[in-house]
């Protein structure tokens, strides 16, 4: 099974990414950290008990990873122009306990196996060829954090939390198909749009606001 882990704003840069949240929550998310495994670094914003909102980019300050990048980070034109487009909540990650045996049945989706190690854990999170984003971000990517939950409780709390998730898609028949193939506990709402776009509706202490 998967079961919703955090939501993911793939930004050209953290101080757009940042700047965007800050537009849409009226919320200063605080800074995570860097990932020397990928060249990438991250804001965290905690959303509730078990889920949190990441802002992630490429880090110009690290050496190229020797690897590509996660969440399509590599291909900064596309990131670009999704993010010129409006198109700035992109992605979402799905924990699990057996990566191995997810990715013997759906790595044609998910991608191969990669060991990283982050706040003095290893673990393990699933990239296709090339980094790119699992069916260019209508899959979920997929982590394994060997056994232990992610650090949501050492987030700082903002007051922020997930009322809604909503994915958008000209076919919602074979977007809930295909979720239900992952195993997807808790997927997003799914509705019919003319293109994929994720949405989120995130309590705030300035109200309910739309994050997308």
């Amino acid at each position: 099974m998967l079961q919703r882990d955090h939501l993911t704003v793939i930004a050209p840069s953290l101080a757009e990414g940042v700047a965007h949240v800050r537009s849409c929550l009226d919320l200063d998310i605080p800074y995570g950290r860097a990932h020397d495994g990928m060249g990438t670094h991250n804001h965290l914003l905690r959303l509730g008990d078990d889920v949190y909102l990441e802002v992630i980019a490429v880090d110009p300050a690290a050496p190229p990873p020797g690897r590509p990048r996660w969440f399509g980070l590599d291909d900064s034109g596309l990131v670009r122009s999704n993010w010129d487009e409006g198109f700035r909540l992109r992605g979402w990650v799905a924990r699990t306990t057996g990566i191995a045996d997810m990715l013997a049945r759906h790595g044609a989706i998910l991608g191969e196996e990669v060991r990283l190690t982050g706040s003095g854990r290893s673990f393990s999170f699933a990239v296709p060829p090339g980094g790119a984003l699992p069916l260019a971000g209508l899959a979920p990517s997929v982590i394994d954090r060997g056994g232990y939950p992610p650090s949501i409780a050492a987030m700082p709390e903002l007051g922020a939390r997930l009322r809604s998730f909503t994915v958008e898609h000209p076919q919602p028949e074979d977007v809930a198909a295909l979720y239900e193939r992952l195993g997807v506990e808790n997927p997003p709402d799914i509705r019919r749009g003319e293109r994929l776009r994720y949405r989120a509706m995130i309590e705030t202490p300035a109200g309910l606001r739309e994050l997308n």
